[in-house]
């Protein structure tokens, strides 16, 4: 079965993810996709699959003769959309033989344009797969799960040797808990991939350094006939703190390496007010720095209306993984060289975001991540090609069966 023959199927199932839920999984929907992988997981052979209380699908397949002492490797992909736009009743767009022009998203009008997404032009000639555009379209990361099964399936089928492989699917990855739970002891790999990335080839072992800041502000509400020197009106309080930060150093204005501040989320009133920021710098040292500057923020408010105006919480989500995998460096060595003969172009990129690698590489299971054909994820505009999905399976199945 190819890759996007299992990633059309695993789209159908609604998996969004809940931020504001305490249960685990956040939401149950997400264990319908579990109970479909662990199914077809068992019928592909894999021994000991299991979903755990905690709603992580785990499988494995022995070694071949003879490797019994390679070193376990681990593959690993998401089972959650993103609570950013809605992942309800996907409705994928097939185009074959995409000729590299603007697509219209039969569902809402919208247009898929080269203009705004100059990466098309590099799927020209392929099957596309695009959204309607009333839904995001799932390629993050139900793309992964596909390409990881398809691999195992192949690797079965070529009876190739390998060594012990470990495989595992998380939820709740895009709401920062995917792994909260993670038993990297059962996993029982001596490292791992995760298939969480983007354009065909891309290689990364960089993410962010990461942390969430909630701003609150306690005004005071007095009549506005009678309020000189008296109201703090706790919403302009809010507005004067933004602008204490760069104005330059917001998402829209950058790239590569750069950090930034993001004004996530905001609301309020005369009374009270608060906003919510992600913080984010490759560098660590560059990272605590922001933090200060929020902090100092606070601090020039509070001293501005003689009173504790602002109230800041900042809590680290997770840091770069670059600082564990630096004396893991054969893996990304053994991705270019999978990738290279998969038919891709292998490169490196900076992460500017974070996956389940970056928390498992600190809880000691280095992690890199792989690509997995998608573009523009989280969105209406989400794409993938149908031949880059089996360039990236066919990336997989050669670690597999690399041994080591």
């Amino acid at each position: 079965m190819r890759a996007c023959e299992r990633f059309l199927k695993y789209v159908q199932v609604y998996t969004t993810s809940d931020p504001d839920s305490t249960a685990v999984p956040s939401s149950a929907r997400q264990l319908d996709l579990a109970r479909m992988l662990e199914a077809e997981m068992k019928a592909l052979g894999l021994e000991g699959v299991h979903v755990d209380p905690y709603g992580i699908v785990y499988g494995w397949l022995p070694a071949t003769p003879g490797c019994e002492d390679v070193p376990a490797l681990g593959f690993i992909a998401h089972m959650d959309t993103a609570p950013d736009f809605s992942g309800e009743n996907v409705k994928p767009q097939i185009i074959e033989h995409y000729d590299g022009g603007d697509v219209l998203l039969a569902g809402s009008g919208d247009v898929l344009s080269v203009a705004a997404f100059p990466s098309l032009k590099k799927l020209e000639g392929m099957t596309l797969i695009t959204t309607d555009g009333t839904t995001l379209l799932g390629a993050d990361d139900k793309a992964g799960i596909a390409e990881i099964l398809t691999a195992v399936e192949a690797v079965l089928a070529s009876g190739a040797p390998h060594g012990k492989l470990c495989i595992a699917f998380t939820p709740d990855e895009e709401i920062g808990s995917g792994v909260d739970h993670f038993d990297v002891e059962k996993f029982g790999a001596a490292a791992a991939y995760t298939l969480d990335g983007g354009e065909e080839g891309e290689i990364a072992y960089e993410t962010f350094n990461a942390a969430d800041a909630r701003v609150t502000f306690r005004g005071l509400s007095v009549h506005p006939g009678s309020s000189k020197d008296t109201m703090i009106n706790a919403s302009l309080v809010a507005m004067e703190y933004n602008a204490l930060l760069p104005a330059g150093e917001t998402p829209r204005l950058t790239e590569g390496y750069e950090g930034f501040y993001h004004l996530h989320g905001m609301e309020g009133d005369v009374e009270q007010a608060s906003l919510h920021y992600i913080i984010r710098d490759h560098d660590r040292a560059s990272f605590e720095c922001r933090k200060q500057t929020m902090r100092h923020a606070a601090k020039t408010i509070n001293e501005r209306y003689g009173r504790e105006v602002v109230t800041l919480a900042i809590k680290d989500s997770y840091y770069n993984m670059a600082d564990k995998l630096v004396d893991h460096m054969e893996l990304i060595e053994n991705a270019r060289r999978a990738a290279a003969l998969a038919g891709m172009e292998p490169f490196t990129a900076p992460v500017r975001g974070g996956t389940d690698g970056c928390r498992l590489s600190y809880m000691g299971l280095p992690t890199p991540d792989l690509c997995t054909g998608g573009f523009a994820y989280h969105g209406k505009f989400e794409h993938i090609a149908m031949e880059s999905m089996d360039r990236c399976a066919r990336m997989v199945e050669l670690l597999m069966t690399s041994v080591r």
